[in-house]
């Protein structure tokens, strides 16, 4: 990776720190550079590891190439994929025209960071602990592998995802989804679709499901609602079924587990408070009915450090404004999440045309 990467802030004071080194925070921070000197915190090691599909959609590529950034080197084999309807219960599959270009999220993550200006400054394992605010700023604590410091800055950008600590330190926060996601090998091709499955005979909390084909191997992942009990047994019954449709999908090679935001309403999207700006997951920016977030966090990550460029004390407005028709999408796809996660709405779904159900599936 070209960029240096230190281990600990080099200094006490940034007119700009933005936690979190996915997409969102990238994007922060490259444009609040415009206005001064910006820390970068990434409490994992970089390239980051991220559990993720690794679904990239064309609005997202064409957003990057704005910025002189190509994925080129992140895509993987087959290089896209389409989104099909799979209900388990009725044995229903609907293709959609919705396709996405098929990337390592590893690899598209180390791509981005190497965009950041030179005044950009990132420290890797360094966990943000506690955020004070006043008029004139933030002070963050930073836990930089056992050495506790206290970083000043006039505007904090918190783009640490659905477990965000900045969040949690301005505002209250939901209990986020849980994913759970296999690497399985296969011995033949499985078709190129982004599987997406439903069934309800997975366990009380299984939300959907889905599989992913990917450079030889295949991504089995499931979705599982707040509070949901036993999400590794019903994972293991998803493989069952898996491999009983699909004999080519072999042994679990890995398996691993994350968090995502779970949007129920909008007093669950928070633009932030005072001199500290949300963006990505932490601020709950990202479709609620389909989960995709990608897009979601490169768009409001560019907003809040375009803001964040700004006079400190406007930014924040600046930042609520940019993103009210963002806000609106986000409103009017909550209106369908009832219909969508009702027993009524997915039978619909079974008997709808698959030429009505990719045009709402381009909507979600």
């Amino acid at each position: 990776m070209p960029l240096a990467i230190a281990y600990a802030p080099t200094r006490d004071r940034y007119r700009t720190v933005v936690v979190g080194a996915g997409p969102a925070g990238v994007l922060a921070a490259a444009h609040a550079a415009a206005a001064g000197p910006v820390l970068l915190l990434e409490a994992s090691d970089l390239p980051r590891h991220k559990s993720c599909g690794g679904m990239i959609h064309a609005l997202s590529v064409r957003a990057l190439a704005r910025h002189g950034a190509r994925i080129d080197n992140a895509i993987r084999e087959p290089e896209q994929v389409r989104f099909r309807f799979h209900d388990w219960d009725a044995e229903v599959k609907k293709p959609c025209s919705l396709t996405f270009y098929n990337v390592d999220r590893d690899a598209f993550d180390a791509l981005l960071v190497e965009m950041l200006p030179p005044n950009v400054e990132v420290a890797a394992r360094c966990r943000a602990l506690t955020v004070e605010q006043d008029a004139e700023g933030c002070t963050v604590t930073v836990d930089a592998q056992g050495s506790v410091l206290r970083i000043r800055c006039s505007l904090l950008i918190g783009a640490d995802g659905a477990r965000s600590t900045i969040r949690r330190a301005i505002a209250s926060a939901g209990r986020p989804y849980v994913t759970i996601q296999d690497l399985v090998e296969f011995t033949s091709p499985i078709e190129p679709f982004f599987d997406c499955i439903y069934s309800s005979c997975i366990g009380e909390g299984h939300a959907y499901s889905y599989v992913v084909p990917k450079d030889g191997h295949a991504l089995v992942g499931s979705v599982f609602y707040p509070g949901a009990k036993h999400p590794h047994r019903m994972q293991e019954l998803v493989l069952q079924g898996v491999r009983e449709r699909l004999p080519a999908v072999g042994d679990t090679v890995a398996r691993e587990a994350c968090a995502a935001a779970h949007i129920r309403s909008m007093d669950d999207v928070l633009a932030g408070t005072g001199r500290v700006l949300l963006a990505g997951e932490a601020g709950g920016f990202l479709s609620p009915t389909s989960g995709e977030g990608i897009s979601y966090a490169l768009r409001t990550g560019e907003m809040a450090g375009r803001a964040a460029a700004l006079e400190p004390a406007l930014a924040l407005t600046a930042y609520r404004r940019s993103l009210r028709p963002l806000m609106a999408q986000i409103r009017g796809k909550l209106t369908l999440l009832p219909i969508m996660e009702s027993g009524a709405g997915r039978a619909l779904a079974r008997v709808l045309p698959a030429p009505v159900v990719s045009a709402i599936t381009r909507y979600l």
